[in-house]
């Protein structure tokens, strides 16, 4: 497929997905972000709209910013990530094995500010805002384009705190665990600390 027919088939996803997105509903708590009824597989809305050429356009063509990838000791990865729309709204997408899903959108900004937003709501209700849920333990690996190390370090604190997972970040650094009286913010610090140089 030629650059030029590539860039016309991102033109008609991208604008199904302003379409899609116009239909999110907006819920008070989690303003100024916007949800859909549940999540949406992002390749249904490519088929939809490219027909046979779906199976020739890349999902991953359209992501505009990796915003934190996770990966387990097992080979299981999960990311969440954004797509610049047109209108310059963010949609944000988590994937993980072949599955890609539209969470959310965010404000029209050129900042972070929505990104942060969708983060720390992800983070307090272990995803059940966006219709996930948080599985496993603490990753082995962590990647995010959030450079302010202190908001990833509540963002897990909270996100491991929901989701009931303080055990795995314990186990992940036993050989540098402290004896009692830290808390876990300290634990997850630590942890973090590994997961960011792997």
């Amino acid at each position: 497929m030629t650059t030029f027919n590539q860039r016309l088939l991102t033109v008609r996803v991208l604008e199904r997905l302003e379409r899609r997105v116009k239909q999110f509903r907006r819920r008070e708590e989690l303003w100024p972000i916007r949800v859909p009824a549940e999540p949406i597989a992002l390749n249904e809305v490519i088929e939809e709209v490219l027909g046979e050429d779906s199976r020739r356009f890349d999902p991953a063509s359209l992501r505009n910013r990796t915003l934190l990838q996770l990966e387990w000791t097992d080979g299981a990865r999960w990311e969440v990530w954004a797509i610049a729309l047109p209108s310059k709204t963010k949609l944000y997408c988590d994937s993980g094995g072949e599955e890609i899903r539209l969470l959310a959108s965010g404000g029209r900004n050129e900042g972070d500010e929505s990104d942060r937003v969708f983060l720390h709501t992800l983070a307090e209700t272990a995803g059940e805002a966006y219709g996930i849920e948080s599985a496993g333990g603490a990753p082995a690996r962590v990647r995010s384009s959030v450079t302010d190390r202190a908001f990833l370090v509540e963002f897990f604190v909270n996100l491991f705190e929901v989701a009931g997972a303080e055990a795995s970040v314990r186990a992940a650094i036993a050989t540098q665990a402290r004896d009692g009286g830290h808390d876990f913010q300290q634990d997850v610090e630590e942890w973090l600390k590994v997961a960011l140089q792997r």
